[in-house]
């Protein structure tokens, strides 16, 4: 009863809530049909027809509230009852609360998915960037400059050593097209090419000489091997290209000089070897009738010997030296008295040519840390040379003093002999290098300077050197620590 009651109210009131606007519609028709607008309160009716609106909206919306607050609260116990159930609720609303709880539960599994695959993508963003430090750490230790380009011509990688080789910072080449870092045209040429055929079986290798400008350098560029490799996608398309480039300037260097120094030295060799082949052959067939012409038979042979001895002990020092496996006896050593001992060597030999030797000796500060044998036969080798390419009746000046601001001993001998010609001053103290219009002057190995740069400079860190006028003599000079650091080859 109480409930039909209010079903009545309700609606007489929805009814006077419809009559006034209704009113207010038929006096506004009334007014535009019959002209008459001096008896009729217009605005009491228009107030009275936007009130009747209002409270007409107003139960609307309390009910919508209140039917979106349930919907909200069925929704609730549905999510707290489980997947698929529906709650109690008025039999209309049912169909409603079945189809929002479905698709509740459909975005609740659609979430659940996407929480899945965001994990996965964390997992695989992690794995990817420890792979790739990984794979940068490698590269980083590695001596051959790497690049990758990507299918663009970017750069998505690339090593140390290749921002050396080609003068730009790889932790800024991320991305950047490779025309604008990479400067030789023939390298991108064939890395463009590399990338248009293809070839995921087989790496390129070729060999290619770097431009000079693109590497920052004089002269011309470095010999390189280059390796390429493509790298597909999961379409079988060309996802990058992997370019390795070998610097082998130094090693190209290295077995030139190989090849050198076996040529010069097997010609070297050959020599004195030939001299003393025919000599014995002579003595064996009796070419040498008398007593006199045997002994110069055994002289020359004595002394193609030496020669063929002391060229084998010189690149045997050399080699040791150059290894660094040479044994060095380091102790302190009075270079006056190394000076003195080396006169007295060569004395012999400038008297024959009547040569005259002058020495200037500082009193004091003349001691070094090195090896005695070793500095003895630099001095020795620079005496002698002197007197071999000074002409007779010349002067060799031997001085020797102590700079006790740079804490080392100075050693020069200066001569009045043939001069070194402007050119080949530069390759004076090379193996093997000997002056051709020297060679009919003297006799040499061409080891003798080169053995003492490396005994001055390598063994005891001093610093050897020359000043010479064609013409007018020469002066070779050397220093040596006072405390010298060990060395490599100690």
């Amino acid at each position: 009863m109480r409930k039909m009651t209010k079903m009545m109210t309700a609606c007489l009131v929805l009814a006077v809530l419809a009559v006034s606007p209704a009113w207010g519609i038929c006096l506004l028709w009334i007014r535009e049909t019959t002209g008459q607008t001096a008896d009729v309160p217009w605005m009491g009716l228009w107030l009275i027809s936007v009130i009747g609106l209002f409270l007409l909206l107003l139960p609307v919306g309390i009910a919508a509230r209140r039917t979106l607050s349930r919907l909200h609260d069925y929704v609730e116990a549905a999510g707290a009852r489980g997947s698929g159930s529906i709650p109690a609720g008025p039999f209309w609303l049912r169909p409603v609360l079945r189809s929002f709880v479905k698709s509740v539960e459909q975005f609740r599994e659609r979430e659940r998915d996407l929480r899945n695959q965001h994990r996965d993508l964390e997992i695989q963003h992690h794995v990817a960037s420890a792979e790739r430090r990984q794979i940068e750490a490698v590269l980083g230790v590695m001596s051959e400059a790497v690049i990758v380009t990507n299918a663009f011509d970017e750069i998505v990688l690339a090593n140390q050593a290749a921002g050396r080789l080609f003068g730009f910072d790889p932790e800024l080449a991320h991305r950047i097209p490779i025309e604008s870092l990479v400067k030789d045209e023939s390298l991108r040429r064939i890395v463009h090419e590399t990338k248009s055929e293809g070839n995921f079986v087989e790496c390129r290798h070729l060999e290619h000489r770097l431009d000079a400008v693109a590497t920052g350098q004089d002269g011309e560029g470095p010999f390189c091997d280059i390796s390429m490799a493509c790298v597909s996608d999961h379409r079988d398309q060309v996802a990058a290209v992997v370019t390795i480039v070998r610097d082998r300037t130094r090693e190209r260097e290295i077995s030139q000089m190989k090849s050198e120094f076996v040529s010069k030295a097997s010609h070297e060799l050959r020599t004195p070897l030939s001299s003393v082949r025919a000599y014995v052959e002579m003595l064996v067939d009796g070419e040498a009738e008398d007593e006199e012409a045997r002994r110069d038979f055994y002289r020359i042979i004595q002394g193609e010997t030496e020669r063929l001895t002391r060229l084998v002990d010189n690149m045997l020092n050399i080699s040791r030296i150059e290894s660094g496996i040479v044994h060095v006896d380091r102790e302190r050593v009075d270079m006056g008295t190394i000076i003195e001992q080396a006169l007295d060597t060569i004395e012999p030999h400038a008297r024959e040519k009547e040569i005259t030797l002058h020495r200037t000796v500082a009193p004091v500060g003349l001691n070094v840390l090195g090896d005695r044998d070793m500095l003895s036969q630099v001095v020795v080798n620079l005496l002698s040379n002197a007197v071999k390419y000074t002409p007779q009746g010349g002067r060799i000046t031997l001085k020797i003093d102590s700079d006790n601001l740079a804490r080392s001993v100075h050693v020069s001998v200066a001569d009045t002999g043939l001069g070194i010609p402007p050119q080949d001053q530069e390759r004076i103290f090379e193996k093997f290098f000997r002056i051709e219009n020297y060679k009919r002057v003297a006799e040499g190995t061409g080891l003798g300077l080169n053995l003492c740069r490396h005994i001055v400079e390598t063994v005891h860190r001093g610093t050897i050197g020359l000043d010479s006028r064609l013409g007018m003599g020469s002066r070779f000079w050397f220093s040596i620590p006072m405390g010298c650091e060990k060395s490599l080859a100690a």
